[in-house]
């Protein structure tokens, strides 16, 4: 399967949003679904659900719905979710490149949503290629979660912001060697026998550089998670630390940099001064 054999398109029936429900139960759990009412009124109100299709059959979805903070109004991005059989094929990139088409038709100029800033594929997904932007750090925003995907640890989130009526710049970090990005790390890390590695104390010593920030992330957070729960609430702590202090100096993170030495056991965002 190619992503040129997904197609992508808007959800408004009461049958196409139920299909949607199933699927977001089969990748969270029964208990977590939205229900269809509730989808349903958002697409008739300036909210929109998307839905990717291999074969006639639904894959992946996208759920937003309108946001108002008091000055502006935006579309407020809530679940992107992919059939666990179809991961790693392009198919949320997809579907964010849609939801941005489809939102600036609705007059939107700005979409924000929220994700666990440990989850590698995802930074590289919302930084490294869409460009989104983050400011915000928000500790156990969703409380403790039992869901398929989230239980254990608390609900840690970045909150993204995505201005779609602008020109994306370079995020990807191309202009930083890897030698370079490691050597300014501002967490350090050891391997374990495991071959994990064990996130080091975050002090205020690594800030010693005025222009780029590089705080690390494991490549494969959900095996850590699945497999040392104590080392990976370590991570979860450590990075809350560093970045709710950079985010306080006035951070913010603008880049991804994926290594590709697969020796090495993290990627990194890039912060610089707002």
């Amino acid at each position: 399967m190619t992503t040129k054999e997904i197609k992508i398109r808007s959800l408004k029936t009461t049958e196409e949003l139920e299909e949607v429900r199933r699927l977001e139960s089969k990748i969270w759990g029964e208990s977590d679904s939205i229900p269809t009412h509730q989808t349903i009124t958002a697409v008739k109100n300036g909210g929109l659900v998307l839905g990717a299709f291999c074969d006639g059959q639904l894959i992946g979805f996208q759920y937003s719905f309108p946001g108002f903070n008091g000055q502006s109004v935006y579309l407020c991005s809530h679940i992107l979710g992919t059939d666990e059989q179809f991961r790693n094929k392009g198919i949320g990139e997809k579907l964010k490149q849609a939801q941005r088409k489809e939102a600036l038709k609705l007059g939107y100029s700005l979409i924000t949503w929220t994700y666990d800033p440990l989850e590698s594929i995802n930074g590289y997904l919302n930084i490294g290629k869409l460009g989104g932007v983050v400011s915000t750090y928000i500790p156990n925003c969703y409380g403790e979660m039992e869901d398929l995907l989230n239980s254990g640890l608390p609900s840690d989130r970045f909150l993204v912001e995505w201005k779609i009526n602008e020109e994306k710049a370079d995020t990807s970090g191309t202009e930083f060697e890897p030698d370079s990005v490691l050597a300014n790390s501002l967490l350090q890390w050891e391997i374990n026998e495991k071959g994990q590695p064990v996130v080091l104390p975050f002090t205020l010593e690594g800030l010693h550089n005025n222009h780029t920030q590089f705080v690390p992330i494991p490549k494969n957070y959900r095996i850590i998670r699945e497999t040392d729960l104590s080392l990976a609430a370590d991570w979860r702590m450590q990075t809350r630390n560093a970045f709710t202090e950079l985010f306080a100096q006035g951070w913010q993170i603008r880049g991804f940099k994926k290594i590709s030495n697969p020796e090495i056991p993290v990627n990194f965002y890039i912060l610089s001064r707002q």
